[in-house]
C-alpha cells in the first residue's frame, strides 16, 4: 500500500511539473502583449512616432499570433512535440533581444512580427500535449489551469512592465522577455516530456493542407473553434476599447487602469477554477452552452449601459467584468471539444484552432477601432456581436449533435 501511495505522489508531482511547464508556454501571448502596453506612449516619444504608427507594433504581433499558428502544427504532428518548440522559442529570444536593440518604430513593428512567430510555438505545443496525454473531460480541466495562468498574465505582466519603464526604460521590458524566453527553453530541454511515441507513425507534412481542409471541413470542429474564436474576440474588443473608455471616456486615471484591467482577469481565475468543480458534475458541452448563453445576456446589458450611460462607469463595469468571466466556462471547454476526436493530428488541430481565434479576434479589435466615435458603444457593440455569434456558431455547429446524443 506504501509503494502504490509513493507512486501516486510522483506521478502528480510529474503532471504538476507538466502542467507547469505548459502553463508558461500559454503564458507567452498575454506577457508579450500586456507587459508593454504601458510603453506605448514612451514608444511614441522615443521614436517620435504617431499614435497609429505604435499601435502597428501590437497589430503585428496579432498578425504573427494568427499565421505562424499554422506553420509548427504539421511540424510538430510530423516530428514531434520538442522540435518545434526549440525552433519556436529561439526566434522567440533573438526576436525579444532584437526588439531590444531596434533602432526605429519601422524595426520594431517588424521584429514584434518575428516575435509572435516564434512564441505562438509554445501555445499550439501546449494544447497539443494536452490532447495527447488527456481525455475529453480532463482535458477541459487542464485547460481550465492553464486560461488561470493566461488571466494571471494580465494582472502580473502590466505592472511589471510599468516598473521596469519607470527603473530601466522600454528595452528593459523585450531583455525581461528575452529571458523568460530563454528560461522555458531550458524548462523544455530538460523537464517536459515527449509525448508523442517513439513508435506512432507520425503525420508528413504533405499531407499538412489536406489535414486543414479536413478539419474545417468537420461540422463540430469548425463550431467549436468559431465559438471560442468569437468569445476570444470579445476579449480582444475589450483590451483595444477600454483603455479609451476608462481612461478618456470616463477619466479614470492612467495608472488606476491596471488595476481594473486587473480586476476584470481575476473574474477568468475565479470561472476557471468554477470550470473545474462543474467538470466533475456536468459533461464539458452542457457547461460550455450556458456559458454562451450567459455570455450573451451579459453582452446585451453592456450593450444596454453604453448606450444609455445611465449608471455611467459602474454600469459598463458590472456586466463588463462577467462577459470577461464567464470566458473561464466557455474557452477550456471548447478548446477541449475541439481537440477531442484528432489524437492523430492534434499538432494540427490545435495550430489551426489558434489561427481562428487569433485572426477572428484580430478583425474585432480593428473594428473597434473603425467604428470609433467617442462613446462606450463601439468597444459594447462589437462585444455585443461576438457574443452572439459565438452562441449561434455553437448552437448551429455543434448543438444538434449534442442533442442527439443526449
Amino acid at each position: 500500500m506504501v509503494n502504490i501511495n509513493v507512486a501516486k505522489v510522483k506521478l502528480e508531482r510529474k503532471d504538476f511539473r507538466t502542467v507547469l511547464i505548459l502553463s508558461a508556454l500559454v503564458a507567452f501571448a498575454p506577457m508579450s502583449i500586456d507587459m508593454y502596453l504601458p510603453a506605448l506612449p514612451a514608444l511614441e516619444r522615443y521614436f517620435g512616432a504617431d499614435t497609429a504608427a505604435v499601435q502597428h507594433t501590437l497589430a503585428s504581433f496579432f498578425v504573427g499570433l494568427a499565421v505562424g499558428q499554422l506553420l509548427y502544427g504539421p511540424i510538430a504532428d510530423r516530428y514531434g512535440r520538442k522540435p518545434p518548440l526549440y525552433a519556436g522559442l529561439g526566434l522567440y529570444v533573438f526576436a525579444s533581444a532584437a526588439c531590444a536593440l531596434a533602432p526605429s518604430i519601422g524595426s520594431l513593428t517588424g521584429l514584434r512580427f518575428l516575435q509572435a512567430i516564434g512564441g505562438c510555438a509554445g501555445m499550439v505545443v501546449a494544447r497539443a500535449v494536452v490532447r495527447d496525454l488527456y481525455d475529453r473531460q480532463e482535458s477541459a480541466r487542464v485547460f481550465s489551469i492553464l486560461l488561470m495562468v493566461m488571466g494571471i498574465a494580465p494582472i502580473v505582466a502590466p505592472l511589471a512592465g510599468g516598473y521596469l519603464l519607470t527603473w530601466f526604460g522600454w528595452r528593459s521590458i523585450f531583455w525581461v522577455l528575452a529571458l523568460f524566453g530563454v528560461v522555458c527553453l531550458a524548462a523544455v530541454k530538460w523537464r517536459l516530456p515527449e509525448t508523442i511515441p517513439s513508435g506512432q507513425p507520425r503525420m508528413p507534412l504533405s499531407k499538412a493542407l489536406k489535414n486543414y481542409t479536413g478539419l474545417l471541413a468537420d461540422r463540430r470542429y469548425l463550431g467549436y473553434a468559431l465559438s471560442g474564436g468569437f468569445g476570444q474576440a470579445g476579449m480582444f474588443a475589450y483590451i483595444s476599447g477600454s483603455p479609451y473608455v476608462f481612461i478618456d471616456l470616463y477619466g479614470v486615471p492612467a495608472h488606476y487602469y491596471g488595476w481594473l484591467f486587473g480586476l476584470n482577469a481575476t473574474g477568468i481565475i475565479a470561472f476557471t477554477q468554477f470550470n473545474r468543480r462543474l467538470l466533475s458534475k456536468y459533461p464539458s458541452d452542457r457547461i460550455l452552452e450556458f456559458g454562451n448563453l450567459a455570455g450573451f445576456l451579459m453582452c446585451l446589458v453592456l450593450l444596454s449601459a453604453a448606450a444609455s450611460n445611465a449608471a455611467g462607469l459602474v454600469g459598463i463595469l458590472v456586466p463588463l467584468f462577467f462577459v470577461v468571466a464567464l470566458r473561464g466556462l466557455t474557452f477550456p471547454n471548447a478548446s477541449a471539444g475541439a481537440m477531442a476526436p484528432f489524437p492523430d493530428k492534434a499538432g494540427s488541430a490545435s495550430a489551426l484552432l489558434g489561427s481562428v481565434q487569433f485572426a477572428i479576434a484580430a478583425i474585432a479589435s480593428g473594428a473597434v477601432s473603425l467604428f470609433h466615435n467617442g462613446t462606450a458603444l463601439p468597444m459594447a457593440g462589437v462585444i455585443a456581436v461576438c457574443g452572439l455569434l459565438a452562441l449561434v456558431c455553437y448552437r448551429w455547429l455543434v448543438g444538434q449533435h449534442v442533442e442527439e446524443v443526449r
